[in-house]
């Protein structure tokens, strides 16, 4: 006879089913593990994904900000160099209005406006044939009072310079309207 023969039967009936509820809890415990496990996975693959995805975000944003920086420094470029061309001119005719002021101021320039052919010659009025190196093309014309003449430069200098400034302006609202 066996061991197991010794056993009485209800003992043997209640050993086996406490080893088949071992057994069972066991296989659901382990289950349970593998599923966990399983689960844990596919969190981390989830995760790792979703993280991927924001660093591409990111990379994608930041390669955007420097590109539109890059414009922005190219257009400020432009801007500049815009900028010190307009100075420039602008400079330029302000010497020049100088010079000619200075010019009138020492006689060494005298304005001279045409008369109407049809007007009498009076005092005051030069003579229609021109000197050497004069710009007098055979017409009458009259000296302008250095004070007058001063004027006339003063405003065509507040002209040229309101021009110079308008253009800068305009070049200005072209050159950040239009799109590069």
């Amino acid at each position: 006879m066996s061991l197991a023969g010794l056993i009485p039967t209800s003992y043997r009936l209640l050993a086996n089913g406490v080893l088949l509820a071992v057994l069972a809890g066991s296989t659901g415990a382990l289950a349970w593990q593998v599923q966990a496990w399983r689960y844990g996975q596919q969190l981390e693959r989830q995760a790792r994904l979703h993280v991927d995805g924001l660093n591409k975000q990111a990379q994608a944003a930041a390669a955007q900000q420097q590109a539109e920086q890059d414009k922005r420094l190219a257009l400020e470029q432009r801007l500049s160099a815009s900028e010190q061309t307009h100075y420039r001119v602008l400079n330029d005719a302000r010497r020049d209005q100088s010079r000619l002021r200075d010019r009138l101021a020492t006689a060494d320039l005298r304005l001279s406006v045409l008369l109407d052919a049809t007007a009498t010659s009076g005092n005051g009025s030069v003579p229609a044939t021109a000197a050497a190196g004069s710009v007098v093309h055979g017409t009458t014309r009259a000296q302008l009072d250095p004070a007058h003449a001063q004027r006339i430069i003063s405003i065509t200098d507040a002209g040229d310079q309101g021009l110079i400034a308008l253009a800068a302006c305009q070049a200005y609202a072209k050159e950040v309207s239009t799109p590069k």
